[in-house]
């Protein structure tokens, strides 16, 4: 190996575009139906476009600011922008040839086809000409770009058309928006699954926008802006002006990537990047198709062969039946796993409140709100009947800021007491509380998650949430939301372990333990499942349990900088990342603690935004039924999976598994749909 290949640590941004080029692997498992592998393909590029639009624009605001501060792993800004560039070109070339020549054929196959408006019979052209007439011309400006005295201004993540014009000796470029309003796909007839794709049609009618005009050539381009607007130095007071100023200043973020058909000329392509401007290397020739967002719009189609088999999240006979939970978490904690768990359970938690006369307060942290939220609307409904509610909206979520604004002001207008929290940290906890009166005295009630308070994420994530009664949790999550929404200062609560108060302290506490119990009883085991890991001092923690012998085993999605199987570092030390059909987003830690197993779940992520900048926080789970729980199955069958497993090597490599010939497929996720925590522990 190299130097650079065997360094302590990988490298954090080319460890993401690792895990989108997993995400681009779905894409391409001829295992999945062609609809899921399409909207895999739609959300390759969604993530792609997030990174340019957060990362990659840190990166080119450090180099412009002349910072040569080089990163754990070695790399400057510069360094880091020319790996990220060669690894988006392969693998947007991959993500083009994909649906070229193989997804576009399957899907055919399936009777679902995207045809070129040139290819259509006269009659079907004509109805789609009367569509584009009606619905699609008025809401379209064509734009000159050049010769110009002033560059239109072009919006984050666009489509656009860019329309060579022709007169005389003097040729001039004009752009116009593929509008966002009318859906990309249109259909071509009424009796078939065949579109033809809106910026064909738009392209197929130029001259209704440009009459007399000589039309060339078009072509088509996107544009990604910095999106990463911060926050700096306001007052509590300033924060909702603040999102909202925030919110207006990212339209105009500078442009990060440009993404060009490969056939714009050298010209205009040289245009371009003067006036947006762009330095070349941030251009991203795309062959064919640009833009794989619009496959999105493909999954509400009925067709059930091309997409997974209906998932019914599972609700416990029990559960379901009792008026509330309170009267079950009044005898024992309940552990969820969403989404093989249904999340009605936590929706009804916060609804039987809202409606029981023997309640008196709800608090509650919000973190990704939906368009849609019915627990939104349960405290709302709690505040009308006269409930003490009190929520906390996180508004610097980033990318729903937008609905966490509208929320956050229907509470408010509802009389919520509404708290913001801290202007330079993010809430990132996800936490719930019920007050309620019970035989002359105060109860309460809490759940504690790993997932957002969203019911749109909770079907598609993974994630697991703690009910419990447990007065010493209930308590520090009540002076927890003092710290959150007052004055308190408190450092330390009784179970509860908090970010950034002590949680990164206690996690290399505990590493340090079970690393003193391994050299007494030699049976020292730690397992951490999470998105990301990042933070070095974790990662020298764990590489120093590893060194003395103790068996770790990471279950890591996303991001992973640690390098294992490093002999005398990290040879004890497994890292596995599965993507499938659900995003993988609990946050799980357990060491084995010679047989009396400490196990938490919650919110925090080993990164130092989330140890250092966030209020995080992880409960621990005292059912032994849970633990086992999360040590057989939640860890156990995720290394049993042999199907949507990735196992990393010390060569930065990922490998993905495959069942032997004498062993049936094992998918972890589907393994957990047959048997959800629900089922296993309640009975």
């Amino acid at each position: 190996m190299t130097e650079t290949e065997t360094s302590r640590y990988f490298n954090r941004e080319l460890s993401w575009l690792q895990f989108d080029d997993r995400v681009l692997s779905e894409a391409e498992n001829a295992n999945n139906p062609v609809l899921e592998r399409l909207k895999f393909l739609a959300i390759f590029e969604s993530n792609l476009d997030e990174f340019f639009m957060v990362r990659v624009s840190g990166l080119i605001e450090q180099i412009e600011l002349g910072v040569a501060e080089k990163t754990p792993d070695g790399m400057s800004p510069s360094e880091q922008i020319d790996a990220i560039m060669a690894t988006v070109r392969r693998l947007r070339r991959r993500a083009s040839n994909l649906w070229a020549e193989t997804i576009q054929p399957e899907l055919e196959d399936e009777g679902v086809t995207i045809r070129r408006y040139a290819d259509l019979s006269t009659k079907l052209q004509r109805r789609a000409t009367k569509f584009f007439r009606d619905a699609v011309f008025p809401v379209c400006t064509p734009l000159m770009l050049e010769p110009s005295t002033t560059f239109p201004f072009i919006s984050n993540r666009s489509l656009n058309i860019a329309v060579e014009l022709g007169g005389g000796s003097a040729h001039s470029l004009a752009r116009i928006k593929v509008p966002d309003v009318v859906p990309r796909l249109v259909r071509a007839a009424k009796n078939r699954l065949d579109f033809i794709l809106l910026e064909d049609l738009i392209a197929s009618n130029l001259e209704e926008f440009f009459p007399g005009v000589d039309i060339i050539d078009h072509h088509m381009f996107r544009v990604i802006r910095d999106a990463d607007i911060e926050i700096r130095e306001i007052e509590a007071a300033d924060l909702i002006s603040a999102i909202e100023q925030s919110l207006r200043l990212r339209r105009f973020g500078d442009v990060a990537l440009l993404e060009v058909a490969a056939d714009l000329p050298k010209r205009w392509r040289k245009t371009l990047v003067q006036r947006l401007p762009i330095d070349e290397e941030f251009i991203l020739e795309a062959q064919g198709l640009v833009g794989f967002g619009v496959f999105i719009e493909l999954n509400n189609l009925d067709r059930p062969r091309s997409k997974y088999p209906n998932h019914r999240p599972y609700l416990n006979e029990r559960i379901a039946r009792s008026k509330n939970l309170f009267s079950i978490l009044r005898k024992r904690d309940v552990l969820l796993h969403h989404p093989y768990d249904s999340f009605t359970p936590v929706e009804e938690f916060v609804a039987s409140a809202a409606n029981d006369p023997d309640v008196i307060g709800i608090k509650q942290t919000l973190y990704r709100l939906g368009a849609e939220s019915p627990i939104v609307e349960s405290l709302l409904r709690a505040a009308e009947n006269g409930k003490q509610v009190a929520a906390m909206v996180e508004l610097k979520a980033r990318f729903d800021e937008s609905n966490n604004l509208v929320w956050s002001r229907a509470l408010e207008r509802a009389g919520v007491h509404v708290s913001y929290g801290f202007p330079d940290m993010k809430t990132h906890c996800k936490l719930c509380l019920v007050v309620r009166k019970e035989g002359g005295s105060i109860r309460t009630y809490a759940h504690v998650g790993t997932g957002n308070y969203n019911p749109t994420t909770a079907r598609l994530y993974t994630d697991l949430g703690l009910f419990t009664s447990d007065q010493d949790v209930c308590r520090d999550v009540s002076e927890l939301f003092n710290y959150l929404t007052g004055m308190s200062r408190q450092t330390s609560y009784r179970k509860l372990i908090v970010a950034p108060l002590d949680l990164r302290e206690r996690m290399i506490e505990m590493i340090v333990e079970e690393t003193a119990s391994h050299q007494r009883f030699g049976n020292g085991a730690i397992l951490f499942k999470l998105n990301s890991l990042v933070d070095p001092e974790m990662i020298d923690s764990l590489y120093e349990a590893s060194a003395a012998g103790v068996k770790i085993d990471l279950l890591v999605r996303g991001i992973c900088c640690l390098r294992p199987g490093l002999e005398e570092l990290s040879e004890n030390i497994r890292v596995r990342s599965i993507v499938g059909r659900f995003l993988e987003h609990s946050r799980t830690y357990y060491f084995h603690n010679n047989g009396d197993a400490r196990v938490y779940i919650g919110s925090a992520d080993m990164m130092r935004r989330n140890l250092d900048r966030r209020i995080e926080v992880v409960v621990p789970l005292s059912d032994e039924a849970h633990k086992t729980y999360v040590r057989e199955q939640v860890f156990g069958l995720a290394f049993e999976d042999n199907t949507n497993a990735w196992d990393l090597f010390a060569n930065g490599e990922y490998v993905r598994t495959s069942p032997p010939k004498s062993k049936k497929a094992r998918t972890s996720q589907v393994l957990f749909m047959s048997r959800p925590a629900g089922r296993l522990l309640e009975g």
